[in-house]
């Protein structure tokens, strides 16, 4: 596992929390990415970066969630499900990840958490996504 796709997955595991217990103070978020990261400096960077963009953009990204997953209310998916699809949606709308680069590493943590049919519904959504952002 390179560097930054271990810094998402901590990114991941701090936004499932936040999902289960969004009063959590944010300290203790910091921290929990300090320990998991080992304290290098540069990946704890990049992982807050994420992760405080995903929390900043959180309302604009699950708007473009609901409107790609029409079957599907974020409420009923899969609470790891939504917040990959929520780490892959800020990279493609946000950051400066290469938007293939973003879908692959969000298939990558669905099949590694999510169920069997995870990566294949992760996918499909960051795949309409990144359609639609693009204009194509």
């Amino acid at each position: 596992m390179s560097r930054r796709s271990r810094a998402r997955e901590v990114v991941l595991q701090v936004l499932y929390q936040h999902d289960l217990n969004p009063d959590q103070a944010v300290d203790i978020r910091q921290q929990f990415v300090k320990a998991r990261l080992n304290r290098q400096e540069g990946l704890i960077t990049f992982a807050q970066s994420l992760l405080d963009g995903v929390l900043e953009h959180r309302d604009q990204i699950d708007d473009q969630l609901k409107s790609i997953a029409a079957n599907w209310k974020l409420g009923r998916m899969a609470r790891i499900d939504r917040n990959i699809l929520r780490l892959g949606a800020y990279e493609i709308l946000f950051a400066d990840t290469p938007e293939r680069v973003a879908i692959n590493e969000a298939i990558e943590l669905a099949k590694r958490y999510g169920n069997e049919q995870s990566s294949q519904f992760v996918n499909g959504i960051l795949d309409r996504l990144l359609k639609r952002s693009s204009g194509a």
